[in-house]
């Protein structure tokens, strides 16, 4: 998301600097190369880093960035009291599940964080509502932008053949990483149920973390290691989509998940957990196939419901394609946020700025 983002404003006339961990693994830089955003890359040794901290803020008045948008906990944190030191307008994006409301501490930091910000965005109602009940701030405070995403067709997919799948194979596809929240454990077990029933249908997981061991070991436990496959992280979204047969979210908590929108643009049948923003997302069901979170059996049964009826898979597809390009298309989303930095740019400036028609992306 912030790829696209700062991509498509830099080629509309935006000056763009994206702020990544030196200790990444780079693909974030990689998808900006060529783009002319700017990146800088820094190093957080530590929770508390007052060095780092200072460093943040004279990054942005280096750069005269003119309004700093962070992503997330840490760098909402880090972002806005760096931007109150360069006296420019802060807002912050939370994307995803309610990891941050574990802590009493992390609440009251992300609550500090959004009073020296200008705006909060949430990509979902419901993480909008958890954070306005979490962080103690009115629902009016927080802003609703919901992901979008733009997806360029594969005519002809290599993954089955990097598989070693026949034509009489089924595939079916999950993108996430490999953390418990994901539900891949639910999926896998959903693989196993299936046995009897489709034994040639293979489960592949694009993504990667901590459970990938456990997986695997869990997999040939169940007896489909030969039909379970993981295939680590991927910049070919689009190939590895155009391979399945169905696309799979088993998550237990979601916002609006951009792998569900790609899935949609690439006209996947979809079978999806009802957490979060995603009934909403697929239409209450009407364009996707919904089942509740951490229920292996409803999640095998309604993979065999999909694969077994080709027509109706298509027609699935076809009607997710359709919403995807009318409400989550990745123009939708950046003239979102297009209107809201313009909003806060019209703010009186904040003291200590040196304003430039820059952004920055913390």
């Amino acid at each position: 998301m912030l790829a696209s983002l700062a991509a498509e404003l830099q080629a509309a006339g935006a000056e763009n600097v994206v702020i990544l961990p030196a200790e990444g693994e780079g693909w974030l830089a990689r998808e900006l190369s060529g783009t002319g955003v700017q990146i800088e890359l820094f190093r957080l040794d530590r929770p508390i880093s007052p060095p780092f901290a200072r460093w943040l803020a004279e990054t942005l008045r280096r750069h005269r960035v003119t309004l700093a948008h962070s992503h997330e906990f840490t760098m909402a944190v880090y972002g806005a009291w760096a931007a109150r030191r360069a006296g420019i307008p802060h807002l912050f994006t939370m994307h995803g599940s309610r990891y941050y409301a574990g802590r009493l501490r992390r609440r009251v930091a992300m609550r500090l964080a959004a009073e020296l910000s200008q705006s909060v965005v949430a990509v979902s109602q419901s993480l909008a509502r958890h954070l306005s009940h979490d962080l103690w701030m009115r629902a009016s405070r927080i802003v609703t932008i919901p992901n979008g995403a733009r997806f360029t067709p594969v005519a002809r997919s290599s993954l089955r053949e990097e598989l070693r799948l026949s034509n009489g194979d089924q595939l079916a596809v999950a993108i996430g990483n490999l953390y418990p929240v994901k539900g891949h454990g639910y999926l896998l077990q959903a693989l196993a149920l299936l046995a009897e029933r489709l034994p040639r249908l293979h489960v592949a997981i694009a993504g990667r973390g901590e459970l990938e061991g456990s997986l695997l070991a869990r997999a040939h436990a169940l007896k489909v290691g030969d039909r379970f496959h993981l295939l680590g992280l991927r910049s070919d979204i689009g190939n590895v989509l155009a391979g399945a047969d169905v696309f799979v979210l088993p998550s237990l908590s979601e916002g609006v998940p951009l792998a569900l929108l790609e899935a949609m643009l690439a006209t996947r049948p979809i079978v999806a957990t009802a957490v979060g923003e995603v009934p909403m997302v697929l239409s209450g069901g009407r364009v996707g196939v919904l089942v509740p979170p951490g229920d292996a059996a409803a999640l095998a049964d309604a993979l065999a419901h999909i694969l077994s009826d080709p027509e109706q898979a298509r027609r699935l597809g076809a009607a997710a394609a359709r919403r995807a390009a009318e409400e989550y298309s990745l123009g939708t989303m950046v003239e979102r946020y297009v209107a809201l930095y313009a909003q806060l740019l019209a703010s009186p400036p904040l003291p200590l700025t040196s304003r430039h028609d820059a952004e920055c992306r913390a």
